[in-house]
């Protein structure tokens, strides 16, 4: 399980591949292989999407509808394919598009205030990506209970945090630490790009371990969609921290 509600143990289970005797071959299955192919499909509609809000900021138009509605659509997408991932097949690649939409508003609003900054988070996302999946790959770190436990209480704890902060904006005159540029917002920051960077290790495990259950093929498509919303994650809080250490 990742800060994403997708990879849940639970969910890779119940995709049995059996029914009335029937077995699924190879090309009906999901495989390793196909899962990191369909990652890269997603990403290109994601950065084709971000493209389209990207260049309205350049144009001097205003993104904002385009922006929130990406979010909005993205998330209701999520949580439709949460809940049926039979449905990934059709919903992952339009949630990248709509997480593309709002990727692109927000980086071209982050590198008009700090130029250079949208590549610097892109480098740092890709490089702790690479890292990690170095990391999992060479058995350098494992997977145990013990660690998804952690990371999952970590991860919880730090949506509960975002959220109530986000709710008490409304009701009160409260600044949340982690909006201003001091030290401790930049160590927050740091402490959820760990957070983040640790679901990538919990992403690559569940993923490993659908192909291993022969978990069927559409789940290929389910775990490449849930890898993407935590590399969106992970961005997103490079891009918080650059900023703080640009007003620095």
């Amino acid at each position: 399980m990742s800060k994403n509600p997708f990879f849940k143990t639970n969910t890779f289970n119940n995709t049995s591949i059996t029914h009335d005797a029937v077995i699924m071959d190879y090309n009906q299955t999901m495989t390793v292989a196909g899962t990191i192919n369909k990652s890269f499909i997603l990403l290109l509609l994601l950065v084709a999407g971000a493209f389209g809000t990207w260049n309205m900021v350049s144009n001097d138009e205003n993104p904002i509808v385009f922006t929130i509605g990406g979010a909005i659509v993205g998330l209701i997408l999520v949580l439709i394919t949460t809940f049926k991932p039979q449905l990934s097949t059709y919903l992952s690649p339009a949630y990248a598009v709509a997480e593309g939409l709002f990727i692109g508003g927000v980086s071209a609003i982050f590198e008009r205030m700090y130029p250079g900054i949208v590549i610097q988070a892109v480098s740092c996302t890709f490089v702790t990506f690479f890292v990690c999946l170095g990391l999992y790959k060479y058995k350098i770190v494992q997977v145990t209970e013990k660690f998804r436990s952690i990371v999952i209480a970590a991860t919880a704890a730090i949506a509960i945090y975002y959220l109530l902060s986000w709710v008490l904006t409304f009701f009160i005159s409260y600044q949340p630490v982690h909006y201003g540029n001091s030290w401790m917002s930049i160590g927050i920051s740091l402490f959820v790009i760990v957070i983040a960077a640790l679901n990538l290790f919990l992403d690559f495990d569940q993923i490993e371990k659908g192909a291993a259950q022969k978990a069927p093929k559409y789940m290929e498509w389910y775990g490449a969609m849930g890898l993407i919303i935590t590399l969106v994650w992970l961005y997103i809080e490079f891009l918080r921290l650059l900023s703080k250490l640009n007003r620095k």
